[in-house]
């Protein structure tokens, strides 16, 4: 990706506007996002996982057998107030087609009317489920939805659950104080978000809780038994050093992490894959994490 299409990325990106309700939001995403082509390979059917709604993504091909070894749980970004399972599949499909893995987009409650930790709440069951009917699972998500892929680890710990076999994240959000530097020296960079975007997001989400809870901010949190993760940021987005600190932290806590870095890159670049080399690039390399992280079998653990 030369300086110039990078530019040309961030340009198709506009600043959300401060202010507007959740429904607001909601119907602006949905229109950016949710009727998205998946491809004619992709077959999405309706399910519960947990008792929550989900879909399930299949791409058919010969990449793609009945019976591989696992599945992809991905849990869809949008600041925990926007998005769908149905959003969650325009990445969960590609990393699906790419690394011959089904998916499962999973449909969890939205602030403000399920403020924090319904969020949680919903991705553990659907994690319980996948995990108590024998399936190897590496949890997926992007934005929000890498906050809540690294909480549902820090939950299932908790609960006695086995870890999944590891964890990829896309611009992750960890720190729900928004007190990581790039939040405060990114702005006019990121053509997506400002601080106080996200500040509206976080109060929405909180609902009054701790944003040190380590489940809002898992930056905070001991990582220490958690999977390998691959993190994959831009440095066009104020979220850089949430991805920072938090591979800086698992590090020292004896986490394997990889970490892909794209300078001039926007938040979730990922989204253009087929525009964009390193997007491209990105899915490949989060492909190869998962099929190898499920071929080594390691639920609990690091093998």
């Amino acid at each position: 990706m030369s300086a110039a299409e990078r530019t040309a990325a961030r340009s198709t990106m506009q600043k959300a506007e401060l202010g507007r309700t959740p429904e607001q939001q909601r119907a602006d995403f949905d229109a950016g996002f949710a009727s998205r082509p998946l491809g004619d390979d992709v077959t999405l059917t309706e399910r519960t996982l947990g008792g929550v709604p989900a879909l399930e993504v299949r791409v058919d091909g010969p990449d793609n057998p009945g019976d591989a070894a696992g599945v992809i749980l991905y849990l869809h970004g949008g600041s925990y107030i926007v998005g769908s399972a149905r959003t969650g599949a325009n990445l969960a499909a590609p990393l699906s087609r790419r690394s011959g893995i089904p998916a499962v987009s999973l449909d969890y409650r939205l602030a403000p009317e399920h403020p924090f930790p319904a969020a949680i709440h919903d991705a553990l069951a659907a994690y319980r489920e996948l995990v108590e009917s024998g399936q190897n699972v590496v949890i997926a998500g992007d934005s929000a939805g890498g906050g809540l892929a690294l909480a549902t680890m820090l939950a299932a710990r908790a609960e006695g659950l086995p870890q999944p076999a590891g964890a990829v994240v896309f611009s992750p959000w960890t720190d729900v104080t928004l007190n990581s530097p790039s939040m405060h020296e990114r702005g006019d960079y990121d053509p997506l978000f400002s601080r106080a975007n996200m500040a509206e997001a976080a109060e929405h989400y909180l609902g009054g809780a701790d944003a040190k809870n380590e489940l809002a901010s898992p930056i905070f949190a001991d990582l220490q038994g958690l999977p390998p993760l691959l993190v994959q940021v831009g440095t066009a987005e104020i979220l850089l050093d949430d991805s920072l600190r938090l591979v800086a932290r698992a590090a020292e806590q004896e986490v394997d992490v990889s970490l892909d870095v794209v300078a001039g890159a926007p938040h979730v670049y990922q989204y253009f894959a087929g525009m964009l080399p390193e997007a491209d690039e990105a899915l490949d390399h989060a492909a190869t994490f998962v099929k190898n992280r499920l071929r080594d079998n390691s639920v609990g653990g690091v093998a």
